[in-house]
């Protein structure tokens, strides 16, 4: 089936949240008196931060863990954010998209308010038909898996005529489980190279493009 539908995860494939996600972790430690981080955070992105925060301080208890998470977001929200550089190509690649006449969509882990923040910042929100988030709504979605199902239900997609985008292995699980086609990126923060069957591997995000152009001219 032909491609009418792209849907993007966002940090790792449309944007480089890692010096924002860094600098209010690091703030987060400091508030709550934990010794300053020696682990790399690349390889833990993708997540919610609390998953990522339990990484990085393997003792903490439940609230230990609330306090650290809340610390991370006032930093987040206030500065963290706004330290976001967009993927290279991605508002020629999205907006020639669109030019196709291709729907766009995001499905994030990251919370609303700062997806949209960075997405209006960088000059690609109004390039979406909608922008779905783990707390979109209340209770939050258990799973990327539940955001991609609840997309197919509320905007009637054909999971066969939709490609999901991400850079990691739970985008390719969570878009093979709804039965969507997926691409993995090759410079977010997911393992290099992955050997995920029927995977379409980008070097490039706009080599999404070329793949809507043959797809036309087939």
């Amino acid at each position: 089936m032909q491609t009418r539908t792209i849907l993007f995860d966002l940090d790792g494939t449309l944007v480089d949240s890692l010096p924002g996600i860094e600098f209010s972790v690091d703030s987060a430690l400091a508030e709550c008196g934990r010794p300053a981080r020696t682990r790399e955070l690349r390889p833990l992105i993708g997540p919610p931060i609390r998953s990522i925060l339990s990484q990085l301080v393997t003792d903490a208890d439940d609230q230990n863990l609330s306090d650290l998470e809340q610390a991370f977001r006032l930093s987040y929200d206030c500065a963290g954010w706004a330290k976001t550089v967009v993927a290279e190509d991605a508002a020629e690649t999205l907006t020639g998209l669109r030019n196709a006449g291709l729907r766009l969509f995001v499905v994030t882990n990251k919370p609303a308010n700062a997806t949209r923040q960075i997405l209006e910042r960088v000059g690609i929100w109004e390039l979406f038909s909608d922008v779905l988030c783990r707390n979109s709504r209340a209770p939050a979605f258990p799973s990327k898996a539940d955001m991609l199902r609840h997309v197919i239900e509320v905007h009637q997609l054909v999971p066969g005529e939709c490609l999901y985008v991400g850079d990691t292995s739970e985008d390719y699980r969570a878009a093979r489980e709804v039965g969507m086609p997926v691409a993995i990126v090759a410079y977010g923060y997911g393992e290099p190279n992955p050997s995920h069957p029927d995977c379409v591997n980008l070097d490039k995000l706009n080599e999404l493009l070329t793949m809507v152009e043959a797809m036309e001219m087939s």
